[in-house]
């Protein structure tokens, strides 16, 4: 990874002085949590969990006509995950981003390597922001952009766990190769976008024998505003294969926000992601996963749900209130969220549960103290049914909550801006 940081900075350093743009900056982000009851319900025999934990970036960009390039080299740390006498950290360092973006033509450029993919409310392709190693893929891009109103991109993934000289299973957890199609179009207050994505996922058909299933993603986004109002909606089907099941699944959502006054905005939305019944005797599978998303910004603060689980599951009914106050430089969000399961809740003695599964109460406050310093707090109490309980264990009758403090400090640490 050394090997990287020299290449490219000598690869900066030497494009400096015919560079439109050159920066350094940083990123520092430590965050205090107590979790009693994060993602799944507490169990009577196990003490609530309380750490810190460290995300530290170094990034570096420049840009010229035809040439952009970025580099984001990140430390993930747990403090205390190594004695003060260490003499090698516990994950090391690692490369985020390392891309290159080629101008080709004007509305044509080709983007190679390893980079975050984001697009619209990151529902199916996103940052995931707040795990402090994020999200990133090994990929090329053809972005297309004929003018203002229309946007295409082209995104393609092969994988591998390592050169060789046959054909390797490839066993990490990951998908093995993906190609997808992306479309956005913006006209007044409206934005539109179309996503038709093929997933590839390695699976042993037999002993020793290792295929490839493909499942196809294929959906729309719709937002809109206009004065006070502030509307987004989305539809996604999902159909092919995992492994050797047949998918049927489908995403639906819809949200509002109105703006009352310079400082208070309310809003109100529901989210429904198909699921398979517990006690199902089909081969099928109507499970919604929302794959690459940034799934902790969706369905509760606490992750109860498509944040490393609840995968080929019930699936969920979310309904939620938004309550948003804004002055100066002090946010505050309170969200409170009911949630049904999509599908039958069977218990071990092969009841039907209630489909209500609890209710979240999410509460942040963001201070933005300077242009490169915010303070965030957060506190989340879950109100959990015994129908949750059968899908999480734990005890539901438990007092569940969770709270947190994050500092985030991103400074500017150089900009040169020269023209050819």
């Amino acid at each position: 990874m050394k090997n990287y940081v020299v290449v490219f900075l000598f690869l900066a350093i030497s494009q400096w002085m015919s560079a439109q743009d050159f920066g350094v900056s940083a990123e520092l982000r430590p965050r205090f949590e107590y979790r009693n009851g994060y993602k799944t319900l507490p169990v009577d025999s196990l003490d609530a969990a309380a750490f810190i934990s460290q995300r530290t970036r170094l990034n570096f960009d420049y840009k010229n006509t035809y040439f952009e390039g970025y580099l984001s080299v990140q430390d993930v740390r747990v403090w205390g995950d190594v004695p003060t006498l260490n003499s090698a950290d516990k994950n090391g360092l690692s490369i985020h981003e390392a891309w290159a973006k080629l101008r080709l033509t004007p509305q044509f450029d080709l983007k190679l390597g390893r980079q975050e993919i984001v697009y619209d409310n990151q529902r199916l392709f996103g940052s995931v922001g707040w795990a402090q190693q994020a999200r990133s893929h090994d990929a090329v891009l053809a972005i297309y952009k004929p003018n203002t109103n229309h946007h295409f991109e082209l995104g393609l993934a092969l994988n591998a766990s390592s050169e060789s000289l046959s054909r390797l299973d490839y066993t990490l957890n990951n998908y093995k190769t993906f190609q997808y199609l992306w479309y956005h179009t913006a006209v007044n207050n409206l934005g539109l976008s179309f996503l038709v994505l093929n997933n590839g996922l390695t699976y042993y058909a037999e002993p020793q024998k290792e295929e490839v299933a493909y499942n196809q993603t294929l959906g729309t986004q719709l937002s809109f505003s206009e004065n006070n109002l502030e509307a987004e909606g989305w539809l996604y089907y999902q159909t092919g294969k995992i492994a050797n099941r047949d998918v049927h699944a489908v995403n639906i959502a819809a949200q509002f926000n109105y703006k009352l006054n310079a400082h208070f905005t309310t809003g109100l939305g529901a989210e429904y992601l198909s699921g398979t019944d517990m006690n199902t005797t089909s081969s099928d599978m109507v499970s919604f996963t929302p794959w690459f998303g940034t799934n902790h910004k969706f369905n509760g603060a606490m992750d109860y749900f498509y944040v490393g689980n609840h995968s080929n599951s019930v699936g969920l009914l979310d309904a939620y209130v938004n309550l948003k106050y804004q002055k100066n430089k002090l946010k505050v969000n309170l969200i409170p969220h009911m949630f049904w399961s999509a599908a039958q809740v069977v218990n071990s003695s092969n009841q039907v549960m209630d489909d209500y599964l609890g209710t979240e109460i999410d509460l942040q406050l963001t201070y933005n103290w300077q242009k490169d310093v915010s303070f965030q707090v957060g506190y989340s109490q879950l109100f959990g049914t015994e129908s949750l309980q059968v899908l999480k264990g734990g005890n539901h009758k438990a007092t569940t909550n969770w709270a947190w403090a994050m500092v985030t400090v991103k400074p500017s640490l150089f900009k040169s801006s020269l023209k050819q």
